[in-house]
């Protein structure tokens, strides 16, 4: 070989001396952590990256280390400004000296930190994701729902095991009105890398149940203040947003507002403040009916005590028009009376002629008067024979005078000559 050939050790060493000779002072770097991890030795060991802006991939990666005494000082820091722990998934700018070890290769260690970038960073994320929603017009849609007047049916969204779940039932169930609520537990994790995919999914049990209940509670209570990366998330924010029931959350962070908190129908800072949203506004909801009650019960008396007095004047009123009419009805009732006394009479007198005039005339062609003026009748079987055909010989027969009756019997019949 025309050239001397190094070892990889040799070679490593130049490579080393090289970047001591080139990059001898500390640099601030901007990237995002990942897999960040603590031994035990308090030695935080975790990767840089850089991601393409339009196609998230990673265009470039570097290997990174925070000793333990500069890590401790450093998260306290760093917690203590942002609120949030140090962790995976966080832009930051932190100043780094570059290093190359002849057996781990190259490296990147963390000697300082500044907080301000990355709350920088957090609310310019929480912006793109706010104009995102605005955009999509999604942004306001939770708000815009109307709360139920009685909204005291409530699906809750929290950790089974958080304090603040139980601050929140306990909260709600001895309430100085004595109202009563009913609540229904939706686990979910709520901090953590998984905590977004668990929310949704409580989201998606609790859409399939809607009709049962007025509002849903999303509480967080008794985690750490930087587990809040989840809230701003949006794909957790359109879920919410879009949900058909309004939302209230409490998780817990008083300093900061998230995406959730902006598109939820209401923001409480607790999960105790949730609760007592809730009882505030059903005591006001429990004040007005009660108000309500009593005007109605006063007006319906005031109502009642005027029909009342309209049906007294009412009542007289029917008395008197009743009086003079039943006077009137009277006088015609005589009226008529004497018309039929009159009507009847006169009837009587005339059908009085009509009997004489018929008494006459009976009287006149009776048997007796004829008998009288010297007719006679004759009878058989005591009926008048008024023709030679009711007759035969031997017939005994009755002749009728004036003065008596004799009795005869048919020996001969003659007819008159044709």
């Amino acid at each position: 070989m025309s050239q001397a050939s190094l070892t990889l050790s040799e070679l490593n060493r130049q490579v080393k001396d090289a970047i001591r000779t080139h990059l001898p002072e500390t640099y601030w770097m901007r990237g995002e952590t990942s897999d960040v991890r603590r031994n035990r030795n308090g030695h935080c060991y975790l990767e840089f990256i850089e991601k393409d802006a339009v196609t998230q991939s990673i265009i470039a990666k570097a290997r990174g280390v925070i000793w333990s005494n500069v890590f401790q000082m450093l998260s306290a820091y760093f917690e203590n400004e942002t609120g949030q722990q140090f962790t995976s998934g966080m832009n930051v700018l932190v100043r780094v000296s570059v290093e190359f070890h002849e057996l781990y290769g190259y490296s990147l260690t963390v000697v300082d930190i500044d907080p301000s970038f990355t709350l920088g960073e957090i609310a310019r994320n929480r912006q793109l994701v706010l104009k995102q929603l605005e955009e999509e017009g999604v942004l306001t849609l939770n708000r815009e729902l109307a709360l139920p007047e009685l909204t005291n049916r409530v699906a809750v969204i929290s950790s089974p095991t958080a304090a603040g779940y139980e601050d929140f039932c306990d909260q709600l169930a001895n309430n100085p009105g004595g109202l009563v609520f009913y609540s229904k537990l939706f686990p979910a994790i709520m901090q953590g890398d998984r905590s977004e995919a668990s929310i949704i999914a409580a989201l998606e049990k609790i859409f399939q149940y809607r009709d049962l209940f007025d509002a849903v509670a999303i509480i967080r209570g008794g985690g750490a203040s930087s587990d809040l990366s989840c809230f701003d998330s949006y794909l957790l924010a359109t879920n919410v947003a879009q949900f058909p029931l309004p939302v209230i959350s409490g998780i817990g962070h008083e300093r900061d507002v998230t995406v959730l908190d902006i598109v939820a129908h209401t923001r409480a800072k607790t999960p105790t403040a949730v609760a007592e949203f809730f009882i505030a506004r059903l005591t006001r909801t429990a004040t007005e009916l009660i108000s309500l009650e009593e005007r109605m019960v006063s007006e319906s008396g005031s109502r009642l005590l005027k029909e009342q007095t309209d049906l007294f004047s009412l009542s007289k009123e029917l008395v008197h028009q009743s009086s003079l009419m039943v006077q009137k009805e009277m006088a015609a009732v005589q009226q008529l009376s004497g018309k039929m006394k009159y009507g009847v009479r006169h009837l009587l007198q005339h059908q009085s002629h009509v009997l004489e005039n018929r008494a006459q005339f009976i009287q006149m062609v009776s048997p007796v008067n004829i008998l009288k003026r010297g007719y006679t009748l004759t009878l058989k079987d005591r009926k008048i024979i008024t023709s030679l055909q009711g007759l035969s010989l031997d017939d005994v027969i009755e002749t009728r005078f004036r003065d008596g009756s004799s009795t005869s019997v048919v020996t001969g019949i003659k007819k008159p000559e044709e």
